[in-house]
């Protein structure tokens, strides 16, 4: 602090102290040097001339300059504002945002939230109030609060206090369950925590706090070395205003209401700060001659002058401590604006410190560094060498709350549909489908190029990407092809909990199937020895005098065309009872629980799966007519029992890239794809540059074309680009090479250079990219290498892919190396989107009920007979039968021998899995 001495004695009246009062009415053109001279002039008159209100005492009058908050606050806000340009400027659209949450409905909690809120609104701050009411429980306060940390949208969260409930609650567990990265109160015992050791520049600072020290600095005054009284021990103010003048290296003494000769200690005060909550305390006789008085006290006293009959002041008696201070603040317009310019400060570092690391539509994500090994062991000890990130924080990575996750362990989840509901208004991001031709009996590599391709766009190129897979059926095949979901080094993992049980999603559809099954016994049984009084009894129980009809019941009978069940005719009751099931038609298990599994996949919502599984045909009567579960009664309650299952599985991949492994229809005789719900929520994830890689089971004639013609009508999404994976030992076997068996070693064929071999089943790839390519889109093919390919081989079949109409044609690596391996397969995807695209259906739906066709037909070739590779020709297709699901809402034509439910294979890999706790 500089001070003037003036010649008539030692007093000394602090230069800035001079400077801050006469600037304010000296004309401005004032040279610099006459303004010296006056003030020096003007200081000398101070001493004996009263000015303004200040008091005279003993010939000698201190000059207490007013330290204006209003003044000050005024000069953040505009600052904060040029802060906010220059975050619009790189960021367009960007607003901090700021939530106010109260409880209950206090008038003086009211005024405090309307300040803040017009001064968020002043600056540009996207600020919004959330009042729970008086009722609101504790938990109802903390699940709002999570809600609110983890809106990327809102920077900072005020638990306004007090809490207003008639219900108990715990102040501190609720002020800390704000996250304390928006905590811009700057009161969870993290930030508190960090204050304390003087991590100024790792946390949020309390609002009145930082403040004080804003105003403090107004005066001019250097806090270092100085003796500073804080007068209060609150966590509000107290508190961390002893740690804010001691990490600013005054010597500080913290009073309170057991401190013995208070106004000995003001005394001693350069800086006095007074927070204690007690009207005009601290007076003025008690202070250093010329101290720092920072008054923080709101108090209301009674005064008839006012019209409320009430007067606000503060903590010091302002009207003789004026008369002493060297710089006071007043009560009002002091402190209290300060306050809530210090929170639009804290709110706008907040959202600073968020711009950080925010890259717009990126997520801010962990990859795993995948260090693939060569020889590379087996796909068990690969996934057994990586630990996944808990779900939780996977859930955070890619835009999910936590209320819309249900963990199931660590590393696994369900996604409820709410998070589709909330992120309604987002752009989807840019889809692909991922087929494939024709397949040995060992698969193809589509999974695990979906896997891949994910991995590459996310982990290597940076870009939001999340696979959609199906589900794996153990059957017993048991893993017939390897690894359950993917292989190598493009696997979901834990490989157990995906490969087993996972989410119990084929447990609740087999349930559900047998329950259809022993239903339709029991009805069967019940009409056959029943009369109709004991069956209407037995189905319509009479309680208290009355009927009470179920909503399935209710809708039967509104199909019978009968209007009033309060008064049923006996003919009605009649109609209405007996299904008369033909024993004959009634549906197998693995049948129903094809369709169920069908009507989940295809379901849009749990309401949609409802009316689709109240659709179900399970059996017929004896006049041919349908008998579905909603005759039977059971429609809810099969939609009580999947009504879990129709939420997507949340796991990851090996790089840490999100997966949603969710139903699994077959593509012989369902259509073959990941469900639709799982899709959609991942396209509003991953936003309008992000890309979500789902897969369609077997061959571009089949799961593609069901995709396309039956879930794209479902689901009213439009795919971007085709990729179909493609091998060459696969296009060698279709070119005319050796049966390929399950269990058996691969022929030398496959293993040696055979270019004319390749050539030959390259038309089956030709084949095959026609098919994709009558749907509009651009095709890119994966060529899904292995060790013994040639740089020959993988030429030819780029180069007749090309041929053949693809956009692009890849040889790719991703089995061995990860996403780094399709990282090529990446870029040419991101391409492929850009090109200009209309998606066509390949047939309208009229006719035989307006139903896409689903063709029950082997996976194993273009044609009927799975025999018959390459391109096949010159054959009838012969149909057997057609059904209609009309639950899941196809019909389906079983073509040559295929079975529903479909036969199980020859070879089995349950003498692999056994199970060994010598590890454990």
């Amino acid at each position: 602090m500089q001070f003037l001495f003036l010649s008539s004695g030692p007093f000394k009246i602090p230069l800035p102290s001079v400077h801050y009062y006469f600037s304010s009415f000296l004309h401005p053109s004032i040279h610099p040097a006459i303004f010296l001279q006056l003030s020096a002039m003007l200081s000398f008159a101070a001493l004996t001339l009263r000015l303004g209100s200040t008091g005279c005492r003993g010939g000698r009058r201190n000059l207490a300059t007013i330290v204006s908050g209003n003044k000050t606050s005024q000069l953040v806000r505009e600052r904060l504002k040029e802060d906010l340009d220059q975050m619009r400027g790189q960021f367009p659209g960007f607003r901090p945002g700021l939530v106010v949450l109260q409880v209950g409905d206090r008038d003086d909690s009211n005024l405090y939230i309307s300040m803040k809120l017009k001064a968020a609104a002043e600056i540009g701050i996207n600020a919004s109030h959330v009042r729970l009411p008086k009722t609101a429980t504790e938990d109802e306060v903390l699940r709002r609060i999570v809600e609110v940390n983890e809106n990327l949208e809102v920077h900072g969260l005020i638990v306004q206090l007090p809490l207003d409930s008639i219900n108990p609650m715990d102040t501190e567990k609720v002020t800390n369950a704000v996250a304390p990265e928006k905590d811009v109160d700057g009161l969870t015992s993290i930030n508190a925590g960090k204050l304390s050791r003087g991590d100024l520049g790792d946390c949020f600072i309390p609002c009145t706090p930082k403040g004080c020290m804003k105003l403090i600095s107004q005066t001019g005054t250097s806090v270092a070395g100085k003796n500073a009284v804080v007068i209060g021990r609150s966590k509000i103010v107290g508190a961390p205003m002893h740690d804010l003048l001691l990490w600013s290296h005054a010597t500080v003494t913290t009073c309170h209401s057991k401190t013995t000769d208070l106004a000995a200690q003001v005394g001693r005060a350069d800086i006095l700060v007074v927070g204690a909550g007690k009207a005009e305390m601290v007076k003025g006789e008690w202070l250093k001659e010329g101290a720092v008085v920072i008054d923080c006290g709101i108090n209301h006293i009674p005064d008839d002058s006012k019209a409320n009959g009430m007067r606000v002041v503060g903590d010091v008696h302002y009207p003789s401590a004026k008369e002493k201070a060297g710089f006071i603040t007043p009560v009002p317009g002091g402190v209290g604006p300060m306050t809530v310019a210090m929170l639009m400060e804290n709110t706008v570092q907040s959202a600073k410190r968020f711009l950080k690391t925010y890259q717009p539509g990126k997520w801010n994500i962990s990859y795993a560094k995948l260090k693939p090994q060569k020889p590379q062991p087996s796909d068990v000890a690969i996934a057994h060498s990586f630990t996944p990130k808990t779900i939780g924080r996977l859930a955070r990575e890619v835009g999910l709350f936590s209320e819309e996750v249900e963990p199931y362990g660590t590393t696994r989840a369900k996604v409820r549909l709410e998070a589709l509901n909330r992120l309604k208004t987002q752009p989807n991001g840019k889809y692909l489908v991922v087929t494939g031709i024709t397949p040995t009996p060992l698969g193809e590599g589509t999974t695990t190029t979906t896997l891949g391709l994910a991995q590459a766009l996310g982990a290597h190129l940076h870009v939001n990407s999340f696979a959609c897979v199906r589900q794996p059926s153990r059957g017993s095949n048991f893993g017939v092809k390897g690894g359950a979901v993917g292989g190598g080094y493009c696997q979901v993992i834990p490989m157990e909990e995906v490969s087993l049980h996972l989410t119990s999603d084929i447990q609740a559809v087999m349930a559900a199937s047998s329950l259809v099954v022993d239903t339709i016994n029991a009805r069967v049984l019940c009409e056959s020895t029943q009369s109709d009084k004991a069956l209407f009894d037995w189905l319509v129980p009479l309680r208290d005098g009355h009927r009470k009809f179920s909503l399935s019941q209710l809708n039967r009978l509104k199909r019978l065309g009968i209007e009033k069940p309060e008064t049923l005719k006996p003919e009605e009751i009649y109609r209405f009872i007996r299904l008369d099931i033909d024993p004959e038609t009634k549906t197998l298990s693995g049948y129903v629980a094809s369709e169920m599994m069908a009507v989940l996949a295809l379901s849009t919502s749990l309401g949609d799966m409802t009316r689709r599984l109240a659709r179900v045909v399970v059996a017929y009567s004896r006049k041919g007519k349908p008998v579905t579960t909603e005759d039977l009664g059971i429609s809810g309650v099969l939609a009580t029992l999947m009504r879990d299952a129709v939420k997507p599985s949340l796991m990851q991949t090996m790089e840490g890239t999100p997966v949603f492994v969710h139903t699994c229809p077959l593509s012989d005789i369902a259509q073959g794809n990941s469900s639709i719900l799982a899709d959609q929520i991942a396209l509003k994830l991953v936003g309008p540059e992000g890309f979500v890689v789902t897969e369609a089971e077997g061959g571009a004639e089949l799961g593609m074309e069901k995709f396309f013609d039956i879930k794209c009508r479902s689901s009213g999404l439009h795919p971007d680009v085709v990729v179909m994976v493609a091998s060459v030992p696969a296009l060698k076997m279709h070119g005319g090479g050796p049966a390929v068996t399950a269990g058996s070693a691969m022929p030398k064929e496959y293993s040696a250079e055979n270019l004319t071999l390749l050539e030959n089943g390259c038309n089956h790839l030709k084949r095959q990219l026609e098919n994709a390519r009558a749907f509009g889109l651009p095709v890119v093919v994966a060529i899904n290498t292995f060790s013994t390919d040639t740089d020959a081989e993988l030429g030819l079949v780029c180069e007749q892919a090309k041929l053949a109409g693809a956009l692009e044609a890849v040889p790719c690596s991703h089995w061995a190396e990860g996403g780094a391996g399709a990282v090529a397969l990446g870029q040419a995807v991101q391409r492929a989107a850009e090109t200009p695209h209309q998606m066509n259906f390949l047939y309208d739906l009229e006719g035989l009920g307006n139903l896409p066709i689903c063709m029950a037909k082997t996976h194993l070739s273009l044609s009927h007979d799975p025999e018959r590779k390459g391109v096949p020709t010159g054959f009838t297709l012969p149909i057997r039968d057609i059904h209609a699901n009309l639950g899941a809402g196809f019909l389906y034509p079983l073509v040559g021998t295929t079975s529903v439910p479909p036969q199980s294979p020859a070879f089995s890999c349950f003498h692999d899995n056994d199970f060994s706790t010598e590890s454990k």
